[in-house]
């Protein structure tokens, strides 16, 4: 900087001099300054001469202003990473000091700024794409990095000057000097610079486009920018998804999208025009893929709704010829799709469709595998149910100490004929562990139809108790009714009754399909309790519970407690019927007198019994009388023999 003619470069190219109060011998290279205006964005000299100074000299010196630290461009970072790479290649390692003089050092201290400068060049190190050989060599193999502060001349002069002659002491008493590894003679130096320089020179890694290249990479790019917003921009884009012909139609797009590109980059740089180009393709076959993938979902979700409509349409209700209808309906929309896909094949892209395809494939197979086991499920379940339900339910109100016998016995035959009952349909073709699973399956529905039965007979018990009571207490074994006389003994039919209801009860109190127990224990404790009027300790703690003895919780349908509930409501609810019964019985008995009333009424009417006698027309009139009082309780008694 000039005062008076202002900002201008001072260095040009490499200057090399020696130093004259020195020893050793020592040479110094002045380097053309990096990012001047007058090379303009021409980096690739600065980038040579850099590579070169790390390349040769022991120490390299780079100034950096104090403000410049912690920036991009203004501390030589790209620079740095650049040359670091290209160096890594071209040279093995060779212990170079590189001094970072910041100038115009501030109040900020220096090992903070040293710091930062420090982890700057590991991360540049760090970042630097490395060969093979070097891949895990550490910085400190290539360069020891030193960090010295100037203060601004202009304003502290002598602070500047101290500073310099201390950095001069370091050099002329040889303490920053590298390792010296790779020195060459004095001879061959000027040799040894000239095959670097040449090296260097040769490396593209360093070389700047040209004018020509320049121009034809910012026009082409501002052509293949246009050409793609004009084609973003296409009204057709919007609807063309919904129209067939999508791939042909897109294809043509496309196609004369880039011929447009073509005819407007004719003049440009053939290399620069085609790797635009190709940009180009790229970025609208990127713009595209989305709508292509769209269509393929959209076809695959098309295609699978048809696959169902008409697959269900075909079988029909009928599980016959399932397997033969399932393979031809899946191959002739798999094929469907296929062509589909075909109509939708961008010309220009090269992209795979088989991901769409498996999937629609796979979601076929679980269609045809859901409504597979439906329909088994379906066919079977619905007779099991015409084979178990009814039965199970007629055996749980005709209860009896036979009634879990019997289902367990229809369950084994329910089980029996439905075992492989999967491979015995026509038309499924399972492999053997499928037909497992689905006998599995159906052995477990067949005790779930029988305890749900059960559950659900068990929640009218007491309707049920209440039925067997009425058969048996009103009913004699021949189903006839009964007429209450005095010959019927009321209260040995009512126990029976009540034996017999309490039966019902412990049958449904818990159930019983795996042949452990039928019942008799539990019979024999409601019989004591309930019935025999048994109240020990034991059988009253029985009633008290929520749980049988040795029966899980999973078994019981009523407990103890609800037992004894149940039983008191059932004797409320059948009093009645007893009492009617006795009432009946009275109101059918014969009219009988005591001996002491006839006597007495001989007593009283003696006169008139004399007189009678006397008399033959009284005679036969009392004879009459008498005959018919006789005979009428006769009559009654006999009628009730009956």
């Amino acid at each position: 900087m000039d005062a008076f003619r202002g900002r201008s470069q001072t260095t040009k190219g490499i200057w090399v001099a020696k130093c004259p109060t020195i020893h050793p011998f020592t040479l110094v290279m002045d380097m053309e300054g990096t990012d001047g205006k007058e090379r303009g964005e021409d980096t690739a000299f600065e980038k040579q001469t850099t590579l070169f100074a790390l390349a040769v000299a022991d120490v390299v010196l780079i100034n950096i202003w104090c403000h410049d630290i912690g920036r991009e461009h203004a501390s030589n970072k790209p620079l740095l990473n650049t040359v670091f790479q290209v160096m890594m290649r071209l040279f093995g390692p060779r212990k170079t000091t590189l001094i970072f003089v910041i100038r115009d050092k501030t109040k900020t201290p220096l090992e903070n700024l040293e710091s930062e400068l420090r982890n700057d060049i590991q991360k540049i190190w760090a970042s630097a794409p490395k060969p093979e050989a070097h891949k895990e060599t550490p910085l400190s193999e290539f360069f020891n990095v030193e960090v010295v502060a100037l203060s601004n001349y202009e304003e502290k002069e002598d602070a500047f000057k101290a500073e310099v002659a201390g950095m001069r002491q370091k050099f002329i008493h040889n303490e920053l000097a590298g390792d010296r590894q790779a020195v060459v003679p004095a001879s061959g130096f000027s040799l040894s610079l000239q095959e670097i320089w040449e090296k260097i020179k040769k490396n593209r890694d360093l070389d700047i486009p040209s004018i020509k290249v320049l121009v034809a990479t910012v026009r082409c790019e501002e052509i293949a920018n246009e050409k793609y917003s004009a084609f973003a921009a296409n009204e057709e884009l919007k609807v063309i998804s919904v129209h067939p012909g999508f791939g042909k139609k897109l294809s043509s797009m496309i196609y004369t999208c880039i011929s447009g590109y073509d005819e407007e980059a004719t003049y440009y740089d053939e290399g620069v025009k085609s790797v635009k180009r190709k940009q180009l393709e790229e970025k609208l076959l990127q713009f595209v893929q989305p709508k292509f993938q769209d269509l393929l979902e959209l076809k695959r979700s098309f295609t699978l709704d048809k696959f169902k409509e008409a697959f269900d349409k075909d079988l029909d209700g009928v599980i016959k010829g399932f397997s033969v209808t399932a393979r031809n309906s899946t191959e002739s929309f798999m094929a469907q799709f296929d062509e589909g896909c075909a109509d939708a094949v961008i010309k220009q892209a090269n992209w795979d469709t088989s991901k769409v395809r498996d999937k629609l494939r796979r979601d076929i197979e679980a269609h045809v595998a859901s409504v597979h086991a439906d329909k088994i499920k379906n066919h079977c379940e619905a007779k099991l149910r015409e084979l178990l339900s009814g039965p199970v339910e007629a055996l749980l109100k005709q209860a009896n100490n036979m009634t879990w016998p019997t289902i367990r016995r229809r369950l084994r035959e329910a089980e029996s004929a439905f075992s492989g009952s999967a491979a015995a349909i026509s038309g499924f073709e399972m492999d053997e562990q499928t037909k497992a699973k689905i006998d599995a399956n159906l052995e477990k529905y067949v005790r779930r139809i029988v305890e749900d039965k059960a559950k659900e007979e068990a929640r009218r018990v007491l309707k049920h108790m209440e039925e067997r009571f009425k058969t048996k207490f009103s009913y004699d074994s021949n189903s006839i009714p009964r007429v209450w006389n005095r010959r019927e003994n009321i209260g040995a039919i009512a126990r029976t009754a009540h034996s017999s209801s309490l039966e019902v009860l412990s049958v449904m109190a818990v159930i019983r399909l795996d042949g452990d127990d039928d019942g008799h224990k539990i019979q024999a404790t409601l019989n004591s309790a309930l019935l025999d009027k048994d109240m020990s300790t034991t059988t009253n703690d029985l009633l008290a519970s929520n749980t049988w003895e040795e029966v899980p919780s999973s078994k019981t349908l009523i407990i103890p407690l609800k037992c004894k509930e149940l039983w008191e409501e059932f004797k409320e609810n059948t009093k009645d019927i007893v009492s009617k019964a006795i009432a009946e019985q009275k109101a059918n008995a014969p009219l009988q007198l005591p001996p002491w009333v006839i006597g007495c009424l001989i007593f009283v009417g003696y006169n008139a019994i004399t007189r009678l006698i006397r008399n033959p027309l009284y005679l036969g009139v009392g004879v009459i009388l008498v005959a018919f009082l006789l005979v009428t309780p006769l009559w009654c008694w006999f009628a009730s023999l009956w």
